[in-house]
């Protein structure tokens, strides 16, 4: 029996050239590895609410705007598909889920131990740039 997929959103914030990422709680499926703030979408939510709801949780951040899909990416050895949005926030990163939060080029996220569905997005971050 197959299990269904199971939709995760990952906000792709910007600035200055610089990437938001943050890092796992050691104790979650890829502890200690870095990736994109979001989460699981829930019943009844799409995927601009869930991008919404996780950066408020998670972050504290207001979203101003949800942009385009990015790209999508499963992860493998579970159900989880990541659907990669641009997300236009305000205010600053306070993270209550990440044991940290850091501004990255894709150059250096390349270098940080990331979850394997984000390190597969950065290569294509630099792959286009």
């Amino acid at each position: 029996m197959t299990t269904p997929p199971v939709a995760v959103v990952a906000a792709v914030i910007t600035w200055d050239g610089r990437y938001l990422v943050g890092r796992r709680p050691e104790h979650k499926r890829h502890g200690g590895l870095w990736e994109f703030p979001g989460g699981k979408v829930h019943d009844g939510e799409d995927h601009e609410a869930a991008v919404r709801r996780e950066l408020a949780e998670e972050l504290g951040l207001e979203t101003l705007r949800v942009g385009a899909l990015l790209r999508s990416e499963s992860d493998p050895g579970s159900p989880f598909v990541i659907h990669f949005l641009e997300a236009e926030v305000e205010g600053t990163p306070h993270p209550t889920e990440h044991s940290e939060v850091g501004w990255f080029t894709p150059d250096e996220m390349a270098a940080l131990p990331m979850a394997p569905g984000d390190a597969r997005f950065v290569s294509r971050l630099r792959a286009e740039e």
